[in-house]
C-alpha cells in the first residue's frame, strides 16, 4: 500500500489542501492571543476579615481559627494559610487545579456563613475574592494631581478610572493601591469628657442617632401621592461639630465642646509616591486566557477619554506595562523563528546542492508551522514563549521526513526511472519509515499531557504544539513532497567548484564515519558494555549538575519589600521609606520608582511595611541586567542602613503558591507550642543567615512590637460599679479607630471614625486621661480599675494548614542552585530542629521539589512509550531496544554539556532532554 499514491496522482487536490492549511493557519495566527506564558489559573480564593482595633493574637484565635476549621472541610483544598495582623485577617485557600473556581468560591461563601456564629460580635461578614497568584498586574498606573486634595483624587481614580477600566473586555479587576478614601474623623478630648461626666459610649450613641438615613415612605393623598424625604443624614465634618451630644444644666453640650470632627481619610497610615510625588496606584488584572497585549492596548486607548473628563492637573503615569516585555519577548522569539528557518534552508541547500530539491524540502516548513497555528487556535492556545519555543524546536526536525522522502525518490531517479515512477516507488518504500519517525517523535510528548500540577499546565501547550507540528510535517512529507518531486525534481550530477570542494569535505567526513562504524561493528559487545557504563554515569553526573527551576528573565521591573523595626511610628516609616526610594532612584539604570509606606506585597498593611516598584530603563539604554541592578542596590541597604530592611527581587515569570515572602523562596516551620516554635525559628534564622549558600534571609516573625497590657482588677471594678465590658468598650472607642457611623454619598459610602486626640495617644501615661462612667454615674479613671504595664508581642500571627507557622524567606548565593540549597536546608532542619517542630518547603521551592520528583519518572515513561510505539510499528520486541541503546550516550552528552558550561538542569533543559529522547 502506497500512502502517497493518491496525492501524487491528484496534484491539484493536494495543492488546494495544502493551500487551505496555510490560509486558515494565517487567519488563526492573527486571531491567537498573545501572552508571556500559557494560562495557568490556580483556583485560589482569598478571604478578608476586619475587626478594627483587635490585636493579632485575638484576630488569629477568634477569627482565623474558626474560619480555617470550617474551610478545612471543603473538598479539594490543596493549601491554606492565613496572616492575622492588627484588626485584619487574610486567609488564602488554594484548591487543586482540577477544581472549578466558581464552585470553590460558593463552597467558601457557604463556609463563611456557617462560621459567622463563632466569630466575635460586631465583626462585619468576611469578604472573599477569587484571585490568581500566578498572574501579575498587566499594567500598573499612578494617578497624581498637584492641585487636588488626595481624597478627591482617590474618588476620581476609583469611580472614574477604575470602574471604566473594569468594563473593558478582558479586564478581570482593577485594584486601588495607596487608597486615600474620604472619611470623617472625630477626635475627642477625654479630659473634657470627664469634666462633664460623659463617657465615650454616650458620644457614640449620640452620633449614631444624629446621623440617620432611614426611608420615610410615601404619603397617600386623595388626589396624588407624595414621596416623603427626610434630612436625617449628615454629609460633611462641619455638620458633626454642631451636634448636641448631651444636655447639662439645661445647656446643650456640642461635639465641638469635647472635641472636633475633621474631613480626613479612611486609612491615614498608607501613602504612595511616584518619583517623590504623591499618587494613587491602580493595578489592572486580566481575565484568564485574555490577550494581554490587546487588553493593555484597550486600556491605553481609554486614556485620552479619561484625561478629557479629568479635573485640571490630573496626570496618569504608567509605572509598569507587562505587555511591553511580552511584545519584545514575542518579537525576539519570532525573529529567532525566522532565523532558524533560514538556517535550516541553507543547511538543506548545502547538503542537497540543488535549488529545486531545496525548494521542495523547504516548503514543508511554512506549511507545518502555519498549519500548527491553526491547530493552536482550535485548541484555545496562545502565542507565548513556550508555544513559540516549541515551533522553533520543531523547525529543526520537521524537514527530516521530507528529506528522507526526497533522498529516496532521488535514488530511484538515479537508477534511471522517470520522475513520476521514482516518486511512486520511492514514497512507497519510505512511507513506513516516515510513519515510524513521525509517530515515535510525537509520542515523546504524550507523557507530558498527563503531568499534574503547575508543570503539566505550563508545558501542555508546548507538548501539543510540537506534537501537532511533527504530525503535520509527517503528513505533508507523505503528500506534498512526493507530489512536487513527481513534477519538479530534476537530478543534477555536475556542481560548481564550491560544491565540489564541499563534496570533498562531505566525502571525507562520510569516510571517517564509515571507518568508525566498521570498528564499532567489529566490537559490538564492547559498545553494549559502553552503553551500560554510560547509563550508570548518567546517574553519577545527574547528581553533579546543578538543578534549577524556572530561569529568571529581565522584564525591566524590580519589586522591593521594606520592613522597619516593630513599633516604629508611621511618620518615621514614611521618612525612611522616602529616603530608600531616593537612593534607588539615583541609580543610573533606574527610570522611575513607585514607593508605598504602610502597604506591602499582596495588599498587606502594617505600620512597619513598605513596598517599592522600580521601573528600569529600556534594555538598550542601560548597562546592567535586572539581577545586576539588584546586586548594586543591595549595597546601600546592607546591614539595615536607614533603619530599614530592603528586600529586592526580580519577579519570576509566574508566581507559585499563596504565601507572601520577602524573597524568591520560602520554607515554613510549624509547631503546636507557640513559645517553642518562635524560639526555635529565631535560632534557625540565625543559622541560615550564617550559611554561605543563602542570601537575604528573613522571616515574618516579628514579636518585639511594643504592647500595653491592661489587667482588669475585677474586684475593685465591681466595687466601683464598672464592668470589664465597659472597660474594653472604652478602650476600643478610644484607640481602636472604631467606625461609629456611615455617610451615604451619591456614588459611595464613607466611614465616620472615632478616636482620642493625638496628644492623648502618645505614651502610656495618656491612659490616665481615660475615664469610664460607672453604674452610679460617677466617672472612674481606667488606672483605678486596671493595672497598666508595658510588654512586647507579635506584629502578626501566621497559620499554615491550621497550625501556627513561621515563614522563612531566602534568596540563593551566586552560583548556588535551588536543588543544592533545598538539600542542605532539609539537612540543617533535620539536624537542628527538635521534635514537634516540622519544616517544609513552600512556594517555588516546593514546586521545585515536586517537579524533580516527577520529571525522572516522566523521562522513564517517555522511553517506555517510545518502546511501545516502535514495538507496534516493527512488530518485534528486540528492535526497539536496539534503537534505545543509543540513549545513554545522548543523555550523558547532554548532562556533560550542562556541567561543563555551568548551566542548570531546570525545567526547560529537562524538556530538552525529553525531546532528545525522541530525536535519538
Amino acid at each position: 500500500m502506497n500512502l502517497s499514491k493518491v496525492f501524487i496522482e491528484r496534484p491539484v487536490a493536494t495543492t488546494i489542501i495544502v493551500s487551505a492549511i496555510i490560509i486558515f493557519g494565517l487567519v488563526a495566527f492573527r486571531a491567537l492571543p498573545v501572552n508571556e506564558l500559557p494560562s495557568v489559573d490556580f483556583p485560589t480564593v482569598r478571604v478578608d476579615a476586619e475587626l478594627r482595633g483587635a490585636n493579632p493574637e485575638i484576630m488569629a484565635s477568634t477569627v482565623a481559627t474558626p474560619l480555617e476549621r470550617q474551610f478545612s472541610q471543603i473538598p479539594g483544598v490543596d493549601s491554606m494559610n492565613s496572616v492575622s495582623s492588627t484588626g485584619r485577617t487574610r486567609i488564602t485557600l488554594q484548591f487543586s487545579l482540577e477544581r472549578d473556581i466558581d464552585s470553590a468560591a460558593q463552597d467558601v461563601q457557604t463556609a463563611i456563613s456557617q462560621a459567622m456564629r463563632r466569630l466575635p460580635e460586631g465583626i462585619d461578614p468576611p469578604t472573599l475574592r477569587k484571585v490568581n497568584p500566578a498572574d501579575f498586574t498587566i499594567i500598573f498606573l499612578a494617578v497624581s494631581a498637584k492641585t487636588m486634595p488626595l481624597q478627591q483624587l482617590h474618588e476620581f481614580a476609583e469611580t472614574n478610572i477604575a470602574q471604566r477600566l473594569s468594563t473593558i473586555n478582558g479586564v478581570a479587576q482593577v485594584i486601588v493601591f495607596g487608597a486615600q478614601k474620604y472619611a470623617v474623623r472625630i477626635y475627642v478630648n477625654p479630659e473634657a469628657l470627664a469634666k462633664r461626666g460623659l463617657g465615650l459610649d454616650k458620644i457614640v450613641s449620640a452620633i449614631q442617632n444624629a446621623n440617620s438615613n432611614l426611608p420615610s415612605g410615601v404619603l397617600q393623598g386623595s388626589a396624588r401621592n407624595f414621596t416623603v424625604k427626610s434630612s436625617g443624614k449628615l454629609e460633611r465634618a462641619n455638620s458633626f461639630n454642631e451636634l448636641i451630644v448631651a444636655y447639662q444644666d439645661g445647656m446643650p453640650v456640642r461635639l465641638s465642646d469635647i472635641g472636633w470632627a475633621q474631613d480626613g481619610i479612611e486609612n491615614s497610615r498608607v501613602k504612595s509616591w511616584l518619583n517623590g510625588e504623591r499618587n494613587i496606584g491602580l493595578g489592572v488584572f486580566r481575565q484568564p486566557g485574555a490577550n494581554t497585549v490587546e487588553v493593555v492596548n484597550r486600556v491605553k486607548a481609554l486614556f485620552p477619554e479619561i484625561e478629557r473628563d479629568a479635573p485640571p492637573g490630573v496626570k496618569i503615569d504608567v509605572v509598569n506595562d507587562r505587555s511591553e516585555f511580552i511584545k519584545s519577548s514575542i518579537n525576539e522569539v519570532e525573529f529567532h523563528l525566522l532565523l532558524s528557518v533560514m538556517l535550516v534552508v541553507l543547511v538543506i541547500l548545502a547538503f542537497l546542492r540543488n535549488a529545486r530539491s531545496t525548494i521542495i524540502t523547504a516548503l514543508i516548513l511554512p506549511t507545518s508551522v502555519i498549519g500548527t497555528f491553526g491547530a493552536m487556535y482550535l485548541l484555545g492556545f496562545s502565542l507565548n514563549n513556550l508555544s513559540l519555543m516549541a515551533i522553533i524546536l520543531a523547525v529543526g526536525f520537521v524537514v527530516d521526513d521530507a528529506i528522507v522522502v526526497l533522498e529516496n525518490i532521488t535514488r530511484h531517479m538515479e537508477m534511471g526511472k522517470g520522475r513520476l515512477q521514482a516518486a511512486l516507488d520511492g514514497s512507497r518504500e519510505i512511507a513506513f519509515t516516515v510513519l515510524s519517525m513521525t509517530l515515535s517523535l510525537s509520542a515523546v510528548f504524550i507523557p507530558i499531557l498527563f503531568m499534574e500540577g503547575l508543570l503539566g499546565r505550563l508545558f501542555r501547550e508546548f507538548a501539543v504544539t510540537i506534537g501537532v507540528a511533527v504530525l503535520i510535517s509527517g503528513a505533508v512529507a507523505l503528500s506534498m513532497t512526493p507530489m512536487m518531486c513527481s513534477l519538479m525534481l530534476k537530478p543534477t550530477h555536475n556542481h560548481g567548484r564550491v560544491y565540489q570542494f564541499f563534496e570533498r569535505i562531505f566525502d571525507a567526513s562520510r569516510n571517517f564515519y564509515g571507518t568508525t562504524l566498521r570498528w564499532t561493528m567489529r566490537h559490538r559487545g564492547l559498545m553494549l558494555v559502553a552503553s551500560a557504563v554510560f547509563l550508570v554515569l548518567i546517574g553519577v553526573i545527574y547528581k553533579m549538575v546543578p538543578q534549577g527551576f524556572i530561569p529568571r528573565q529581565d522584564t525591566g521591573v524590580i519589586f522591593g519589600n521594606t520592613r522597619a523595626p516593630e513599633g516604629v511610628t508611621f511618620s518615621e516609616l514614611e521618612r525612611r521609606q522616602r529616603m530608600a526610594a531616593e537612593i534607588v532612584q539615583k541609580h543610573p539604570d533606574v527610570e522611575a520608582v513607585m514607593s508605598t509606606a504602610g502597604q506591602g506585597t499582596g495588599g498587606t498593611t502594617g505600620d512597619n511595611l513598605g513596598r517599592l516598584i522600580v521601573r528600569l530603563k529600556p534594555r538598550d539604554e542601560r548597562k546592567l541586567t535586572a539581577d545586576q541592578v539588584i546586586q548594586e542596590l543591595r549595597r546601600p541597604f546592607a546591614g539595615g542602613a536607614l533603619g530599614l530592611r530592603v528586600f529586592m527581587n526580580n519577579p519570576p515569570a509566574i508566581n507559585i503558591g499563596g504565601l507572601v515572602g520577602n524573597a524568591d523562596y520560602q520554607m515554613v516551620l510549624q509547631g503546636s507550642d507557640l513559645k517553642t516554635l518562635y524560639a526555635e525559628a529565631q535560632e534557625f534564622e540565625t543559622r541560615l543567615r550564617e550559611s554561605d549558600f543563602l542570601r537575604e534571609v528573613s522571616t515574618n516573625l516579628e514579636i518585639r512590637n511594643p504592647e500595653i497590657s491592661i489587667t482588669i482588677l475585677r474586684d475593685r471594678a465591681a466595687v466601683l460599679g464598672v464592668s470589664p465590658q465597659q472597660i474594653e468598650t472604652a478602650l476600643y472607642n478610644a484607640y481602636g479607630g472604631r467606625q461609629i457611623s456611615t455617610l451615604y454619598g451619591a456614588t459611595d459610602q464613607y466611614l465616620v471614625l472615632l478616636e482620642l486626640e493625638s496628644r492623648f495617644q502618645r505614651d502610656i501615661n495618656a491612659l490616665r486621661s481615660l475615664y469610664v462612667q460607672s453604674s452610679t454615674g460617677r466617672m472612674v479613671p481606667i488606672h483605678a480599675v486596671a493595672d497598666v504595664s508595658m510588654g512586647v508581642g507579635p506584629v502578626s500571627v501566621s497559620h499554615y494548614g491550621q497550625l501556627t507557622s513561621v515563614v522563612m524567606s531566602f534568596n540563593l548565593a551566586p552560583g548556588v542552585s535551588i536543588g543544592d540549597a533545598v538539600s542542605r536546608l532539609e539537612q540543617m532542619a533535620a539536624e537542628s530542629l527538635p521534635s514537634g517542630i516540622s519544616a517544609k518547603m513552600a512556594g517555588s521551592a516546593k514546586a521545585f521539589q515536586d517537579a524533580f520528583r516527577t520529571l525522572p519518572i516522566l523521562l522513564l515513561i517517555t522511553i517506555l512509550v517510545i518502546y511501545m510505539v516502535l514495538a507496534i510499528l516493527y512488530e518485534h520486541y528486540a528492535h526497539p531496544v536496539t534503537i534505545l541503546t543509543a540513549l545513554p550516550f545522548a543523555g550523558f552528552g547532554a548532562l556533560l554539556v550542562l556541567l561543563l558550561f555551568g548551566m542548570e538542569l531546570n525545567i526547560f533543559s529537562f524538556v530538552g532532554i525529553i525531546l532528545l529522547v525522541g530525536l535519538v
